[in-house]
């Protein structure tokens, strides 16, 4: 039976890694490997079985359920600060023509926004950002590369940042403070070696230049109103869950609500056909659904090798065949770039109990590390990656050829100095 579940699960994955080529939506291939795991796992005991299979879904749904309505939360309240134009704010204000000192100002950019958003909403912001001041294709695609290594990297060190660094801290693997903390130098790390090397390597021109018409007094200030708002929302999330010990779910809840009363009560001038662009309920229908029953399908599935206990066994084999947990962690990070880090991040929190490993340990942080980083090292690797991928139509060889080296360069650059600053 266990035999059975994981070469179910191995299918299930290996039709999401090859999503593209077998034309099938991961979403689709994620959801019905759950569903048949947790089938056969039900299926194959007793009645007795049947209360122990019941007792352990609503368990991981109970989990999970928790994970989903914070990132719910989240991306309605970043589509709500996009339909109001609040971006405009830090977009129109990065302005310069050397092609270092832009691609220094938006990497770095991009590294503390993603903090604050996360990686995919801060890549799409700062790939939107980049055709505007970019016109030449190939410098645009060497800043977009740059772009994704720098939102993964500063979406690793915040709790709200990156949805695996997320689903440690929700999981109470992690702390807001102490990940922060531990994290930011080796982060930063991973983003400065790439930049500095190709501060003395890359070569080339921004191209022409195209002004834009300016935005309307009163859109303008809306779209900062909301944009402080969104930003002081999600912000606010950490701080709520230490006043009030409540899950962060809640907080970002909150927070859209806040948001949500607020998008009601602006521009009181526009008819109600025009209104309803920038309400909530607009935002609601914009956000990736997708993705979201994604991780619902991926972590019921890797759920279900935690209840049989095939977690807990791989560990112990991965302990007794490499026993450094430096290195089982490190190449899980460099495994992350091949197949969606949240899997891996999902499984090796089933792997490893809280009771052995308790909260801000070693391995939870460094984890956090490897899984927000080591995706960079190939453009299918991470959310950014797939969504710049997407924007800019890049392809799988240019990525490998051009912006992999320097990837794996920040990705080791910045592990080297959280396992020194351990040791010390």
């Amino acid at each position: 039976m266990e035999l059975v579940i994981i070469i179910v699960f191995v299918v299930g994955y290996l039709a999401i890694a090859l999503e593209h080529p077998i034309k099938i939506n991961k979403t689709a291939s994620a959801l019905l490997t759950a569903v048949i795991c947790w089938t056969i796992f039900t299926v194959s005991g007793g009645e007795n079985h049947l209360e122990f299979v019941e007792e352990e879904l609503g368990h991981h749904l109970k989990e999970i359920a928790a994970i989903l309505f914070f990132l719910m939360g989240a991306m309605t309240i970043v589509e709500l600060v996009d339909a109001h134009h609040g971006f405009k704010f830090i977009t129109d204000r990065i302005k310069t023509k050397s092609p270092i000192l832009l691609l220094w100002v938006v990497c770095i950019v991009a590294f503390f926004l993603s903090s604050v958003l996360d990686n995919l909403t801060t890549t799409i912001v700062m790939v939107s950002l980049v055709r505007k001041l970019v016109p030449d294709k190939e410098m645009k695609l060497f800043f977009v590369g740059m772009i994704v290594i720098a939102a993964n990297a500063g979406g690793a060190w915040s709790p709200i940042g990156d949805v695996t660094t997320t689903m440690l801290w929700i999981g109470g693997q992690i702390s807001a403070a102490s990940i922060m903390k531990s994290l930011f130098i080796p982060s930063i790390i991973c983003t400065l070696v790439p930049l500095l090397f190709l501060t003395f390597t890359m070569k080339g021109t921004l191209g022409e230049f195209k002004e834009e018409g300016e935005s309307s007094g009163s859109s303008v200030k809306t779209g900062n109103l909301m944009l402080v708002l969104g930003i002081g929302a999600l912000i606010s999330v950490p701080i709520f869950k230490t006043l009030t010990h409540l899950p962060p779910y809640l907080g970002m809840l909150l927070g859209l609500g806040v948001l949500w009363v607020v998008s009601e009560l602006i521009n009181p001038h526009m008819d109600e056909f025009e209104r309803k662009h920038y309400t909530a309920g607009h935002a609601l229908s914009r956000i990736d659904m997708p993705s979201v029953l994604f991780f619902l399908g991926i972590l019921l599935a890797v759920g279900a090798l935690q209840s049989m206990g095939t977690l807990a066994n791989f560990a112990a084999y991965l302990d007794e065949a490499i026993g450094n947990k430096s290195i089982i962690i490190t190449l899980i990070g460099v495994l992350s770039a091949i197949v969606d880090n949240v899997p891996l991040v999902a499984a090796s929190m089933g792997m490893y109990s809280l009771e052995t490993y308790p909260v801000d340990h070693f391995i939870w942080t460094y984890l956090a590390y490897c899984a927000g980083t080591g995706g960079s090292i190939l453009i299918i690797g991470s959310a950014a990656g797939v969504a710049a991928m997407g924007m800019e139509k890049i392809e799988f060889g240019w990525y490998l050829k051009r912006i992999s080296f320097l990837a794996a360069l920040g990705y080791f650059a910045g592990a080297g100095v959280y396992l020194l600053m351990m040791q010390l």
